[in-house]
């Protein structure tokens, strides 16, 4: 009998351990899941042809057509060319409140070309690649999308649900003209996720960026016959450049400053009369950022100034920091420890060991772990992003998937090779599903989405929201680079 206590009581102990690491799910999270399983052949094969268009920023022509179809077929009514893109669209389904969104990339990056094999072997000698998974990014976003037009179209939830095709996030920053365009001003709610090397619930901040471009016109001369006769823009050019490197030293830790010299003179005998040079600011607040952009600015009439030469400074475009959502990050954490970790093949880790090895990164392979939900920090370092401008428009919901081994190199051939294979694959899919899990909580919980739209605010606070975008259309032919 005793024996028998002691069974009992330990299937006791154990049951709700067991339940508690895999809880039960309701029956419209469950049918999203089986909705993105059953369409998984139909979104690696969506993902590839991305893929396999290598298109960049402002050029995606086929990718956004791909995706649009795609959404077309599924029911959406899709609206194209939105914002004066012709890349970008939104594509809506159901009617009324709430109104949930969800964000897709799917712009490549130029010289990134890449094999699906873990060596640097280019597939087009000097064409573009998805450095970053933006192939994934569209693809997951618009699988989560269409599992939830499934159900408003059930009558499981009420609604409406947008995917918002954004293209140009790797250069221009195309979301900034859509929101000047009013695209994101009625939602409730937006997701986004990002390819990553870990999978967690993203509660950090970004940093805040601004392009712009400097260009300085003198007089060209002979450089040996008459130099005196000459005005050098490259001079300029050059001061210009010491000028932000002696100002490194007096910037705060948080910020970063990049130049890429564009133009500097075409032979080595003629004095220049003109040269070009494009800076970028970064730093993890937009109030910090444009104290140093404004100083750089001023470095750059200061150049002209020493090298008798005219300046002009033309503004690119520039992009907020996250605003970070912890109460929907906190929901949507509960739903990958639902999901569970992403399992990996014995092939799929001797491929990332092998990408691993070729980049001198430690060959530990893919982490196969859900990161616990991070403490915000204040000053976190990394990228940038367009999303950063969403957020401060409409409370925003992040997360990023495994789509590459752990350290590979971000914006590198490495990515583009995982990003069109299995590991890229069943990061999209894992991404999918957990967006669609957390947009089926903000349809089913109002007390949810009202705690997100209460921290968006209080984050917000009074700030009134202002893009930095140059005046006019987008830049689509690129030429102003």
């Amino acid at each position: 009998m005793k024996q028998l206590l002691c069974c009992l009581l330990a299937v006791a102990i154990a049951w709700p351990a067991a339940a508690q690491k895999k809880p039960r799910i309701n029956k419209n999270k469950q049918a999203v899941i089986s909705s993105i399983e059953s369409k998984y052949g139909e979104l690696t094969n969506l993902s590839d042809k991305i893929w396999s268009y290598e298109e960049i920023a402002f050029q995606e022509e086929k990718s956004s057509e791909a995706l649009a179809t795609y959404a077309e077929s599924q029911g959406f009514k899709v609206t194209r060319g939105v914002a004066d893109i012709p890349t970008a669209f939104v594509a809506e389904y159901g009617s009324g409140a709430p109104i949930i969104g969800i964000m897709g990339e799917f712009d490549a990056l130029p010289g990134l070309s890449q094999n699906k094999v873990p060596n640097k072997s280019p597939l087009n000698e000097g064409a573009a690649g998805h450095g970053c998974g933006h192939n994934l990014f569209g693809t997951a976003s618009l699988g989560a999308a269409t599992a939830i037009k499934e159900l408003i179209a059930a009558g499981k939830i009420k609604g409406t649900v947008r995917f918002y095709a954004t293209p140009a996030e790797e250069k221009y920053f195309g979301k900034l003209w859509m929101i000047r365009a009013g695209l994101f001003d009625d939602l409730d709610a937006i997701m986004d996720w990002h390819p990553s090397a870990e999978t967690k619930a993203d509660v950090q901040s970004s940093l805040a960026l601004v392009d712009f471009m400097v260009e300085f016109t003198g007089q060209a001369a002979h450089a040996s016959g008459d130099p005196w006769n000459g005005r050098s823009a490259s001079d300029a050019l050059e001061l210009y450049t010491t000028g932000i490197n002696y100002y490194r030293e007096h910037i705060k830790p948080t910020v970063r400053i990049h130049y890429h010299i564009q133009d500097a003179g075409k032979v080595v005998n003629v004095v220049p009369d003109y040269a070009k040079i494009w800076t970028r600011v970064r730093d993890t607040k937009r109030d910090g950022m444009e104290v140093v952009w404004k100083q750089v600015e001023r470095i750059a009439e200061g150049a002209s100034i020493m090298a008798n030469v005219d300046y002009k400074i033309r503004l690119i475009s520039g992009i907020h920091e996250i605003l970070v959502n912890r109460a929907g990050g906190a929901r949507l954490q509960q739903n990958l420890e639902y999901l569970g970790a992403i399992e990996y093949t014995d092939a799929e880790q001797d491929f990332a060991k092998k990408i691993q090895a070729a980049t001198g990164k430690p060959q530990v392979g893919i982490e196969s772990v859900i990161k616990p939900l991070e403490q915000t920090q204040e000053h976190p370092m990394g990228g940038s992003t367009d999303v950063g401008d969403v957020s401060f428009v409409v409370p925003t919901i992040r997360m990023g998937a495994t789509t590459a081994p752990k350290g590979t190199p971000w914006h590198s051939w490495a990515v583009v090779a995982c990003s069109g294979m299995s590991i890229g694959h069943k990061g999209m899919d894992y991404a999918a599903k957990a967006l669609a899990m957390t947009m089926v909580d903000l349809y089913e919980d109002p007390k949810l989405l009202e705690a997100v739209k209460a921290e968006f605010k209080e984050r917000k606070g009074d700030y009134v929201y202002k893009g930095i975008v140059p005046d006019g259309p987008p830049p689509l032919s690129g030429k102003d680079n």
